[in-house]
């Protein structure tokens, strides 16, 4: 078999890395999950767990947040990082930045994307950043201004977020219309796209369907990926949702590390082999070599002896028989999702 510029393609792994997405699969758990665990993972370690992500075929990865060091030290090493995976050819690098410093940092490293979030429960905002979530939109016009006045060609992507939209361990239900009104207000701000996150899993897919949907008729196409944890375990389900209405992007952490310090006991993100499983078997092209995914889990294993792992897919392995991309019924074309 041949690329398409005649070069043989020595693998199917790399044929499968080549292949259209149908889906954008966000690796986070090296800044999401990374933050929450105990142990600070060897800058060793997280050079290994990128390199070996991105070649099976993770086209983005959260590498780090720009944050005090003192205040965590799991990301001491961001520029390290970042400058790592930037090495890496293909690759998107993105970063988590909580105000103008952090993105001031992540811009000068050479992060290709920002993160930035507001969470609309004030008080999980307080809690979290010490700020409301209108001071925290007013940090972010501060964050564009400086991004725009960086010179043609270094301007980084403006990635927003807001967390919380689903509900609040501190505040219980959330405002719909505020999650609009601020939906509204960042896309207002200069934000180049929007992602809705269950930061505390309490998503279920009917509030999914509902919530985007709603940001939908506000901001358009502009609502581009979704953020689940699986405290409940709706997790798979929630992206099942968002998948319905649309949405093509979802943030994911490898081995489900990660979790909120304001769900306490709660489990983390969803896990990514087990994402990556559900899309390949709905018909839905990710690009990523599920073999080489699982693999990486050994990288974890090594660099945080002890830590909990999450995941199905590395437990009990594949379907015997199972094709990647394949839909399982002979005959039937990829399934309409919306």
């Amino acid at each position: 078999m041949f690329g398409g510029k005649g070069r043989l393609l020595r693998t199917a792994r790399e044929f499968h890395r080549m292949r259209a997405r149908d889906v954008e699969i966000s690796e986070v758990g090296l800044r999401d999950g990374l933050q929450n665990t105990a142990r600070v993972m060897a800058t060793a370690g997280k050079k290994a767990w990128i390199t070996a992500e991105a070649a099976a075929g993770v086209g983005e990865i959260e590498v780090c947040s720009f944050v005090p060091a003192k205040l965590f030290p799991q990301f001491a090493d961001a520029d390290e990082v970042v400058a790592h995976a930037r090495s890496i050819p293909g690759l998107a690098v993105a970063a988590l930045v909580p105000n103008l410093k952090g993105a001031e940092r992540a811009a000068a490293a050479g992060a290709q994307k920002l993160t930035f979030t507001i969470s609309v429960s004030r008080s999980h905002s307080l809690a979290n950043v010490r700020r409301t979530p209108e001071q925290q939109l007013d940090e972010f016009r501060r964050i564009v201004s400086f991004c725009d006045g960086l010179a043609k060609g270094r301007r980084p992507f403006l990635s927003t977020g807001l967390s919380t939209v689903f509900g609040c361990t501190l505040e219980g239900a959330i405002d719909e219309g505020a999650v609009c009104r601020l939906a509204a207000a960042l896309l207002e701000a200069g934000a180049d796209d929007l992602s809705l996150a269950d930061t505390v899993g309490y998503a279920n897919p009917a509030q999914v369907r509902r919530i985007f949907k709603a940001v939908q008729r506000v901001v358009g196409d502009k609502l581009t990926a979704a953020h689940f944890h699986n405290t409940r375990g709706l997790g798979l389900a929630n992206v099942l949702a968002a998948l319905e209405v649309g949405i093509r992007t979802f943030d994911s952490s490898l081995a489900g590390l990660g979790g909120c310090p304001f769900a306490p006991g709660a489990s983390g993100n969803i896990v990514t082999e087990d994402l990556v499983f559900m899309l390949e078997a709905l018909g839905l092209r990710t690009g990523i070599d599920l073999e080489a995914l699982i693999a990486v889990r050994r990288i974890i294993e090594d660099a945080l002896p002890g830590e909990p792992l999450y995941g199905h897919l590395a437990l009990a392995g594949a379907p015997k028989g199972f094709i990647p991309g394949s839909v399982p019924v002979r005959g039937t074309a990829t399934p309409h999702l919306g």
